[in-house]
């Protein structure tokens, strides 16, 4: 394991985009300076610079705001259907069987691989919701944050800008029970896991300045009020939870708090901006309504969602009330910005048997989808970025709009088609703060991560 530290104050250069969105809407023959990662000048009608990097089309580029990267290793073995009905439920304890094998140098070289490909998907930051913290059976690393290092060290190596969020993880379900053989690598009590926060805060200093830490009590079902009060004391940046993802989830968190999860949720914890629900899934109206008050981003993960069977977000109520959202990959089963954004709204279209749901009014569905998910992937990441403005963390992405799923187009079509008619092999270029990680559509470490990726999964395959 090794940890290359990257100076963002020696991160500057500029870029020259024919066309680009901006703050304002879209501009042309747009010069943008960078300097220590930071937009410092934005120029547009502009002549192009020798130095400068030339792309077709900027956009401000997302963050994708939950993943479980170790998952990434177990994509398409979990689709062979069994006897009986298959659910979130089962899809749980093969992944349990399979975690339960994973050695550091494999969760490094795992979390690297899907560290390029989010890169070159789109997407300039993640949030690593992260819950292997120990050995299998539950041993401690000597160091506890062992694992933590790991996921600093993929994300090093490949650029990404990274929001680590340790996980704890305290019961097996709703109502304090024991944790199950399968979670031991998971579980910390509150003393534990401060101890682990502490450790995790402490290495961070070997990243960019543009890194964050943040918490993430896994879910309601996985610790209790007391627990989650303590933690909470604790917090100095993100908060993300899981939140009722599954119905059985919601009827166990009800028949032990009396509450479905969001509503004790709302009413036992100041839930604000800080904070990110992931799923969310299952709410009433007055629910939905109600978080998208507090100001925090939903985390939706409409892939990982479709693959679960976990059922379709309550879009058009949520965004009716001005609610903040962004999307993430979660379990990494298909990698891809445009999928999610895509699967996002066809969930919505196939439960009303309707076109162009999530936009209240009238406009572009592509637009409101991408500009919303960038704005509120970055604050639910705890990051400057999300628009391209100057003083901005140099976010950005750029896609070719001569592609032929995009040629046709006008610019104020473009987002639409990135969405709905293209895929992510139209991104040319990424920046993660200023870091120049994918060119000409192929991240620059690919070819040593891939390697690094091949031999850990060999390895990993044949302890199975």
């Amino acid at each position: 394991m090794s940890i290359h530290k990257e100076v963002i104050d020696g991160i500057y250069g500029m870029i020259h985009a024919r066309h680009a969105l901006l703050s304002c809407g879209w501009a042309q023959d747009v010069l943008v300076a960078i300097d220590g990662g930071i937009i410092t000048k934005i120029t547009c009608n502009a002549p192009c610079p020798q130095v400068a990097t030339r792309v077709d089309t900027l956009l401000p580029a997302l963050g994708n705001l939950h993943s479980h990267a170790f998952q990434r290793a177990m994509a398409g073995m979990t689709e062979h259907r069994k006897q009986g009905r298959d659910s979130f439920w089962t899809w749980r304890d093969l992944m349990y069987r399979f975690m339960d094998r994973l050695t550091p140098d494999q969760i490094e070289a795992i979390a690297a691989m899907v560290y390029v490909e989010m890169q070159e998907a789109g997407y300039a930051s993640v949030g690593e919701f992260h819950y292997v913290h120990h050995q299998t059976g539950g041993r401690a690393y000597d160091d506890p944050a062992e694992l933590s290092l790991r996921i600093y060290a993929a994300a090093s190596r490949t650029g990404i800008g990274l929001t680590h969020l340790p996980v704890l993880y305290s019961y097996g379900g709703a109502g304090r029970m024991p944790l199950s053989p399968g979670q031991l690598r998971f579980g910390n009590d509150v003393d534990g896991f401060l101890t682990l926060l502490d450790a995790a805060r402490a290495g961070l200093g070997a990243l960019s300045a543009d890194a964050r830490i943040g918490i993430a009590p896994h879910s309601l079902r996985a610790t209790s009020p007391q627990d989650l009060n303590a933690v909470l004391d604790h917090a100095d940046g993100p908060i993300h939870i899981h939140i009722a993802e599954q119905p059985m989830e919601v009827e166990d968190i009800a028949a032990w708090l009396g509450q479905r999860p969001v509503d004790w949720l709302l009413h036992h914890v100041n839930v604000d901006r800080r904070w990110c629900l992931i799923h969310a899934t299952h709410m009433t109206e007055s629910e939905t309504r109600a978080m998208a008050a507090t100001g925090a981003v939903a985390g939706l993960c409409p892939v990982t969602e479709a693959n679960l069977g976990d059922g379709p977000f309550n879009g058009v109520t949520y965004l009716a009330a001005n609610g903040a959202f962004g999307v993430g990959s979660d379990s990494n089963v298909n990698i891809s910005l445009t999928e999610e954004l895509r699967m996002l709204e066809y969930s919505q279209r196939l439960r009303d048997l309707a076109r162009n749901v999530l936009v209240v009014g009238e406009g572009s569905v592509g637009h409101r989808l991408y500009t919303g998910a960038a704005r509120g992937g970055a604050q639910a990441l705890g990051r400057n970025a999300g628009e391209i403005a100057e003083h901005r963390l140099a976010d950005l992405v750029a896609i070719d709009s001569t592609d032929p799923a995009l040629c046709a187009l006008s610019r104020d079509q473009l987002l639409d088609g990135f969405v709905f008619a293209a895929n992510d092999r139209v991104v040319t270029d990424l920046w993660s703060a200023g870091r120049h990680r994918v060119k000409d559509g192929r991240h620059v470490e690919r070819r040593a991560v891939v390697a690094a990726y091949r031999a850990a999964i060999g390895d990993l395959m044949a302890s199975l």
